[in-house]
């Protein structure tokens, strides 16, 4: 078996251009424009350059919704430039705010030295921003909406924030926003078909309100009292 039939099909989508730029923006709840503006080749680019109107891959979704994060924290474009170099250059990583763990500092942000070092590293931080600086330090407000595995890559995005139900993920429905597997663009589809919640979450094993909140994701308008079917 070669090396690439022995990668796990999943991993393969990690690179395929599968989000709208628009699509991608609503996810991260930010402007279309500023997703855009993010791509754009130049001094002040931020994140991977982006050629005409090509849709995202997943890494690439991961990161805008990671960097509109930082930005609602109140953190600088320049510092989370600054860091974005600096991480892409000494790990050699193309997509590095989706395969490292940042913790928000303040104003700066920083990275669980642990992941790198291992043991050794257990209690440090690294600053980016600072050439590499490593600290000593419990750094709060961890991005708890991202799970990342053992060996890197946000695996995991809770789309709609910690407490939903509505996931982002890679080995599942193909990366598109599911609960408990199915996604919510089908849950959306069947009340649309008019049938009723109750009937939709008995079908996919969900309760109504798993349903109402994939509806309320999808943007479906309520009608009258259908919802509480």
């Amino acid at each position: 078996m070669t090396v690439a039939e022995n990668i796990e099909p999943w991993r393969r989508r990690l690179f395929i251009p599968n989000y709208q730029l628009r699509e991608a923006a609503r996810y991260a709840q930010i402007g279309a424009d500023t997703v855009a503006d993010w791509h754009k080749v130049g001094r002040r680019k931020t994140l991977s350059a982006r050629e005409g109107k090509a849709a995202l891959s997943y890494l690439q979704l991961i990161e805008v919704a990671v960097v509109a994060a930082f930005r609602r924290a109140g953190l600088s474009l320049n510092n989370i430039r600054e860091t974005r170099e600096y991480v892409a250059k000494q790990f050699e990583c193309e997509f590095p705010f989706a395969q490292y763990k940042f913790k928000a500092d303040g104003k700066r942000l920083v990275m669980d030295f642990q992941q790198i070092a291992g043991e050794k590293g257990e209690g440090k931080v690294l600053r980016p921003d600072q050439g590499g600086q490593l600290a000593w330090e419990i750094i709060l407000g961890r991005l708890s909406e991202f799970d990342y595995e053992t060996k890197g890559i946000a695996v995991k995005w809770r789309v709609a924030g910690q407490k939903s139900p509505i996931i982002i993920d890679p080995r599942i429905a193909y990366g598109a926003p599911a609960i408990k597997g199915t996604p919510t663009w089908v849950l959306s589809g069947r009340w649309e078909a008019g049938e009723a919640v109750s009937d939709i979450a008995e079908d996919f094993d969900l309760t109504p309100e798993e349903v109402r909140e994939a509806l309320e994701f999808e943007a479906v308008e309520r009608d009258g009292e259908r919802w509480t079917h």
